[in-house]
């Protein structure tokens, strides 16, 4: 039996927040969550003991949200999105300032208010860029970290404020719990509207297809990608949070890597649908778009070894379970229109 605790969960509008918020209720904690919006898809009130709709780049609103009677704090908050968003190079200035600016209010606020337990989300972006020009054998062991070299400034920024929660869990006694995610997905997450990741993009194209379409795939569609369903990434952090002194940095993925066009031909045939697939590239993209194809690293697959070893974790759902039920709930997002 756990202890109820009283938690508070940053970024709790959003996909993996939100999803955290129904988990720690389920367990019996006091949650208080935390973000600029409301969760799109759920009423995520109707889950939280309090919901405060703030900025928690203003230093004020952090003062506000953590106090002094908090057991532990999950902070996911962050400026993010899939590959239109993070690789366009517009975004750049707005992801470092408004990411940074959230984990640096927040963790001043942890050591004035002696709130002594984070989890912070990091991400396999701050993985380096050398080591994951080969589709077939991407290295992402967590102490490949170094020399950095991500190839986003998403990922310097997350590569940056895991270093700053390290330095506070030194400096100031904070015990901290940092996981590197690999690209979550699942339903109740964003499909639309340009920060949505490749699995709800290609949901979306292929639900909102009609019979004999193309859909359109960024890039020759041989990079590749692991994915992790949402429930699974949940389990395995909060194994890592209760983890008496196992800190990190872990890898929290799936080790079953695949190409795009293969993933983009998952969710056709999930569909039924006969479509084909358009890899659109080079000049025509940038003719089309306005800037250049926005792909990534090349290969790109979590190591689930230490994971393995000090969480007793690991996936087990294959990955075409996960986006057969995020298939079936964008398509009836895009049915209710």
């Amino acid at each position: 039996m756990h202890m109820t605790k009283r938690i508070l969960v940053c970024g709790a509008g959003g996909f993996i927040g939100g999803a955290m918020v129904k988990r720690l209720k389920a367990e019996g904690h006091w949650v208080r969550g935390v973000d600029l919006k409301y969760h799109e898809y759920f009423d995520v009130t109707a889950f939280a003991d309090e919901f405060v709709q703030g900025d928690l780049r203003d230093p004020m609103i952090c003062d506000n949200v953590v106090t002094e009677d908090l057991d532990e704090i999950y902070q996911f908050a962050a400026d993010m999105g899939g590959a239109g968003f993070v690789f366009t190079g517009e975004n750049d200035a707005d992801i470092m300032h408004n990411s940074a600016m959230i984990n640096l209010n927040i963790a001043e606020q942890c050591v004035r208010k002696d709130v002594t337990r984070i989890f912070y989300s990091s991400s396999a972006c701050m993985y380096p860029e050398h080591n994951q020009m080969d589709p077939d054998n991407p290295n992402c062991t967590e102490d490949s970290a170094y020399p950095a070299q991500p190839d986003s400034e998403y990922g310097w920024e997350k590569l940056f404020s895991e270093r700053l929660w390290f330095a506070f869990a030194r400096n100031y006694g904070l015990t901290v719990r940092v996981a590197r995610y690999h690209n979550i997905f699942g339903p109740e997450g964003t499909w639309d509207g340009g920060r949505e990741k490749a699995p709800a993009a290609f949901c979306r194209k292929v639900a909102t297809a009609s019979e004999s379409d193309e859909i359109e795939v960024w890039g020759d569609g041989a990079q590749t990608r692991s994915f992790l369903y949402i429930d699974e990434c949940i389990e395995a952090t909060r194994r890592l949070m209760d983890h008496p002194t196992f800190e990190g940095p872990v890898n929290i993925g799936s080790e079953e890597m695949i190409a795009i066009n293969k993933f983009a031909e998952m969710a056709i045939d999930i569909s039924g649908k006969s479509l084909t697939i358009d890899n659109i590239d080079g000049q025509r993209f940038q003719d089309k778009y306005g800037f250049p194809t926005p792909v990534g690293v090349r290969g790109r697959n979590s190591d689930n070894t230490l994971i393995r070893e000090m969480l007793d974790w690991d996936y087990e759902q294959p990955l075409r379970t996960g986006m057969e039920k995020t298939y079936a709930w964008i398509s009836a997002q895009v049915k209710n229109g």
